[in-house]
């Protein structure tokens, strides 16, 4: 399987600080997600690549195509694409979510995969709790709505968002032949962006669940405690 060339001593490092910690060391396990079709699709190249950094921090990665996956309807959950969305979202302890900007926004095929990942299935919820980094690719000058609108979608779908982010202008530039990133900021910024999450996934693995208890979902409870 093919790795990213990252210097020894950084992945030696992350590793190092987060062992320091009495956790488990499993490799954690990220979904990654893109929104487009197009052969030539950028975000997709964003996402291959980031997978190759994620594998050589020491991650599981899958990455779902979206091409067969139906405009979202409510009525179509059993459709295997559907199912294979929803089941990975459940394995995932973090996701990259990476789209391009179309008329300043997500696009219709990163929108509707996240349609078809509910915020709850029976007692489930696919998406609470886990790691989420977000980014995006231009045809044009930088921006940053699309990275900013991932945000809202990933607080909407209660996940723990991380502070660094990747926008990547021009992105037609920014890619050689075979698919791998060009030397430049832009490259680091994803390489950084793929560490953070890493690294947030460990720490945050053993806690999501004290860290995503609500008092209001367990109001009944606190009181019948409080009055024993």
């Amino acid at each position: 399987m093919q790795t990213y060339n990252l210097p020894e001593h950084t992945i030696n490092n992350v590793h190092e600080q987060l062992n320091k910690s009495k956790q488990e060391t499993t490799a954690p396990k990220i979904l990654l997600l893109y929104g487009s079709l197009r052969e030539e699709s950028y975000s997709k190249k964003l996402i291959l690549e980031s997978a190759r950094i994620l594998r050589s921090f020491g991650a599981e990665v899958k990455i779902f195509d979206p091409k067969d996956l139906p405009v979202y309807n409510r009525d179509s959950v059993d459709h295997p694409s559907v199912q294979e969305l929803r089941k990975l979202s459940i394995w995932s302890e973090g996701m990259v979510w990476c789209s391009p900007e179309q008329h300043g926004n997500i696009t219709s095929v990163f929108k509707n995969q996240i349609d078809w990942i509910p915020l709850s299935e029976g007692s489930v919820r696919p998406t609470q709790g886990k790691t989420l980094a977000v980014m995006q690719v231009s045809g044009g000058s930088q921006s940053f709505n699309v990275v900013n609108n991932l945000r809202i979608l990933g607080r909407w779908m209660r996940m723990f968002t991380i502070p660094n982010q990747s926008s990547v202008a021009k992105a037609y530039t920014e890619f050689h032949p075979d698919g791998s990133m060009k030397e430049s900021s832009f490259k680091d910024r994803v390489v950084d962006v793929m560490e953070e999450l890493f690294k947030m996934t460990l720490l945050i693995r053993h806690h999501k669940d004290y860290l995503t208890t609500r008092y209001s979902e367990n109001k009944v409870s606190y009181s019948k405690a409080s009055c024993c």
